[in-house]
């Protein structure tokens, strides 16, 4: 027997919208159990305990025991409506079951493995299709999650319903087609072997013309260690050592004087 989670409410009398407002107002959520052929209940509940059930996993496919004061009612949850700012719970839905019922139900899906996979190993990704699978199934045999292994899967391979291995009595709402529940697709840019292999190749020949580039340049005019700079470092040494020479002859001149100028006419001795 499925193991039911049992949560608190109180009834009430009144429906429609301006008594369910009302019910806010004081601080409860407004609900109703209906189903099996029944009339319905209207009940309220604690928020906190309503927002504590809706962090959990598996919200609408766990199994009820509303306790109504005392009286105890076997139910599923099939719709809450949520506040459009807040997002606090502001109205429930549940649906009376029985021990036999058979409902129709979506079942989460979960992956594993995810690091045994060769495609997404080599930057694939999992492009999940379908992230739950409706399936017909008793009260008393819902299935949590289903699990779905992709150990081994490559590049280009999908997950059908017909991999999924389903409990007893477990059957899914689609039997016309085997459906697609999730593929590994390859990224955006994914190189080949033959494209890493002329990449490696180009790279290899744009490295030889540099390292000829390298081997010429000690040798280039005006590169250290090459002669023509040498030879060109000595000529300014030169012109230094004939400047050297005429500072004799700039020594006879009278203080004060101004060096002649290039070129000009020696003044003619005296008689």
């Amino acid at each position: 027997m499925v193991d039911a989670t049992k949560i608190a409410a109180q009834p009430r009398e009144r429906a429609g919208k301006g008594a369910s407002r009302a019910v806010r107002r004081a601080g409860r959520v407004p609900g109703v159990i209906y189903g099996e052929q029944a009339p319905p209940t209207l009940i309220d509940l604690d928020p906190k305990a309503v927002q504590a059930e809706i962090d959990k996993p598996g919200f609408f496919t766990r199994v009820f025991d509303v306790d109504i004061a005392g009286k105890v009612q076997r139910a599923l949850a099939r719709d809450i409506q949520l506040h459009p700012v807040t997002d606090r719970p502001e109205h429930v839905d549940f649906m009376r079951v029985g021990a036999t019922t058979r409902i129709r139900v979506g079942i989460p899906v979960k992956f594993i493995n995810q690091d045994k996979s060769p495609g997404l190993k080599r930057g694939g990704v999992l492009n999940v299709v379908r992230h739950t699978i409706e399936v017909y199934c008793r009260v008393d045999n819902i299935p949590q999650s289903f699990q779905i292994d992709l150990d081994g899967l490559d590049i280009g391979d999908s997950i059908h319903i017909s991999k999924v291995k389903l409990p007893e009595g477990v059957k899914p709402t689609i039997t016309t087609r085997d459906f697609t529940i999730a593929a590994v697709a390859a990224p955006s840019v994914l190189k080949t072997a033959e494209e890493e292999a002329a990449e490696a190749a180009a790279a290899a020949a744009a490295a030889v013309p540099a390292e000829g580039a390298a081997a010429a340049a000690p040798g280039a005019p005006g590169a250290p260690g090459a002669p023509g700079a040498a030879a060109g470092a000595a000529a300014p040494a030169a012109g230094a050592a004939g400047a050297k020479g005429a500072a004799p002859a700039a020594a006879g001149a009278k203080p004060g004087a101004a060096p002649a100028a290039a070129g000009a006419k020696a003044p003619a001795p005296k008689k």
